[in-house]
């Protein structure tokens, strides 16, 4: 197995190649901007200190995703106080011009109401549907991003996807535009 050497104008190509999906994932499953965005940073810090051991076959894309989703975990894990948000929905409406169309307003609220389900689910639940259904990231890289099989990765997603169909269903919320 060949490993890689990487000097500073290739990271530069790896950061810029990565750095915006992996910062996007980062926000929607910490919730945080700030966080996320010093999450972003030293998952980026950690690529380049460890890029040498890296095989040179390796997936960079799904490598990062893994340091990112680890970074995730940790970050939870040492939170004193957990997000009260978690399990509610927050749906604020305002009409910013009072033009905006009813239709406009639904979507706005069932957006928030998505939003807020895929907060309350469980973290692997929420990485695993983040990485498969917002960055298209395969199920063996999945795995990988999360520390188990690519079945369980597969079952990771479809239990958020049953959760979140279900919180849709409670609220009146048909997937696939009934309500």
């Amino acid at each position: 197995m060949s490993y890689t050497v990487m000097n500073k104008g290739e990271f530069a190509a790896v950061v810029s190649a990565h750095h915006e999906e992996i910062l996007r994932y980062l926000r929607r499953v910490i919730g945080q901007a700030g966080d996320a965005e010093d999450l972003s940073q030293e998952t980026f810090l950690r690529a380049y200190r460890a890029y040498g051991v890296l095989p040179g076959d390796a997936n960079v894309r799904a490598w990062l995703f893994a340091i990112a989703t680890n970074l995730a975990k940790n970050h939870f894990r040492s939170e004193t106080r957990r997000r009260k948000a978690y399990g509610r929905v927050k749906v604020e409406i305002r009409e910013e011009t009072g033009t905006a169309t009813e239709a406009e307003l639904d979507a706005r609220e069932t957006g928030a109401l998505l939003e807020g389900i895929i907060e309350g689910l469980p973290l692997k639940q929420r990485m695993a549907f983040t990485q498969r259904k917002l960055h298209d990231m395969d199920y063996e890289a999945i795995g990988k991003s999360l520390g188990c099989s690519e079945e369980s990765a597969r079952a990771h997603v479809f239990q958020a996807l049953r959760k979140i169909r279900q919180g849709l269903g409670k609220h009146g919320v048909v997937p696939g535009g009934k309500s």
